[in-house]
């Protein structure tokens, strides 16, 4: 944690600043939140389409992996904040085939996994005429069949069967060949075309590639301000943005199993708890689950410049990996678009007001009330209640409905103009102290 003395109220990084001087004499005494998407290249899985993943669901025979493991890594970390996981698997690789006899056993999906499995076929003992087909996973039975023929085989979650005639008998049968493929600009592409049917709150784009970022900016920008749809994408080092709908991070973290991830990993989970931070709290100085330091460490006059520059990044604290400030890329102020931009726990607020009142005008009030004085008051008291439960839980501050708030006929007979007045609540992120010593 930054601290020191003050001479003005302009200190960059979070912290407690304290003056110390004599004295001269004596003084008296609310919308859901928690969905976010990342593209990721996998071993297994269906590819090429939008998988939905709740926290706390078993993955194995979605993802051809316990969550645990290291092919997972990046699924875990989002997972570790994110409620639900809207995954993309971005390859089309070659699926895993074996063929023993007349029997061919293809692999469900395409991918490496694939090559982790493998046939055992034996007789039954209790019925000479049929065979136990065995489907195995890294040496761990995932399925058993009872036939007397390959027309009577099944598919199961790992393999596909085909064939005619009778089984053969074998110890174990590996299937080969399955193989990841390459990823392409392309199929980045692809997943923004079919992610963009979906509601979240964050994007993770876990890549170095500054034209493809350059491209998702492209389309959140257009989202946010084109289509209403308040959304923010995190990427690794990449501030040229400056736009509010973009979370720039710099570095990563080292988790207590010693596992190092830079700052292109980190984005998941950055992405994660962005998407599922309410809108009344602030991820200044929270921890990322189970990391005990940054990767890289930075000095107080490095971690200040980036804060200047927008950086989101995190600091070693007690044995902990800390969030530094929970910011975003803006930084172009102006008179009518001011510092507050640049924060993200006011973005969330802003959002939330600008997703929850399109949600409640779009459900309830399109097509459906009257544009005269008792239908735009019935719509004003609904924007009144919202902004009210706001206030309750700290999201806003000083609104007053007769004075921030007005509903008016709009251009057209058919058009509303909504004018409001809002001020989020940020939080507390330094002290100043002024200690007189008598």
């Amino acid at each position: 944690m930054a601290g020191g003395t003050w001479t003005t109220q302009n200190k960059v990084r979070p912290g407690v600043y304290i003056n110390f001087q004599s004295a001269g004499g004596p003084v008296g005494t609310v919308g859901e939140r928690g969905t976010v998407t990342v593209p990721l290249p996998l071993s297994w899985g269906e590819s090429k389409k939008v998988i939905e993943i709740n926290a706390g669901d078993d993955v194995k025979t979605i993802l051809g992996y316990d969550i645990t493991a290291a092919q997972l890594l990046l699924v875990k970390e989002a997972l570790k904040r994110a409620k639900t996981l809207l995954l993309y698997r971005l390859n089309t690789g070659t699926k895993a085939t074996k063929t023993v006899g007349t029997l061919t056993a293809t692999a469900k999906y395409s991918g490496a996994r694939g090559n982790d499995l493998s046939l055992v076929i034996q007789t039954n003992v209790d019925d000479a005429a049929k065979f136990d087909v065995k489907t195995v996973l890294a040496g761990q039975v995932v399925d058993t069949q009872v036939v007397a023929s390959i027309a009577e085989l099944v598919a199961n979650d790992w393999v596909v069967f085909s064939g005619t005639g009778t089984l053969t008998a074998t110890a174990g049968a590996a299937l080969t060949g399955g193989a990841d493929g390459t990823v392409t600009n392309q199929d980045y592409t692809d997943y923004l075309s079919a992610i963009e049917l979906y509601e979240f709150q964050t994007m993770a784009l876990p890549s170095t590639d500054a034209t493809l970022k350059s491209v998702v900016v492209s389309f959140v920008r257009r989202l946010r301000e084109m289509e209403g749809r308040k959304i923010q994408v995190v990427l690794e080092n990449y501030r040229n943005p400056d736009f509010e709908g973009v979370i720039s991070v710099k570095n990563g973290v080292i988790l207590a199993d010693g596992t190092t991830l830079d700052a292109r990993q980190a984005v998941v989970w950055v992405a994660a708890a962005t998407a599922s931070a309410e809108i009344n709290q602030s991820l200044t100085y929270a921890a990322y689950d189970d990391a005990v330091d940054a990767n890289p460490r930075y000095t107080n006059s490095q971690i200040e410049t980036a804060l200047l520059n927008g950086e989101f990044l995190f600091v070693q604290n007690k044995g902990r990996a800390i969030v530094e400030q929970d910011t975003n890329t803006f930084r172009s102020y102006t008179p009518t678009k001011t510092k507050v931009f640049s924060k993200n726990r006011p973005i969330r607020v802003l959002d939330g007001i600008n997703n929850d009142f399109k949600r409640i005008f779009e459900t309830y009030y399109i097509g459906k009330v009257n544009n005269n004085d008792d239908g735009r008051n019935l719509f004003r008291k609904e924007c009144i209640n919202h902004l009210e439960t706001l206030q309750g839980i700290g999201a806003i501050q000083n609104f007053d409905a007769e004075t921030d708030l007005a509903v008016v006929q709009g251009a057209d007979s058919d058009s509303v103009a909504v004018e409001l007045y809002v001020q989020p609540v940020d939080s507390i992120e330094k002290i100043y102290f002024s200690i007189k010593v008598k």
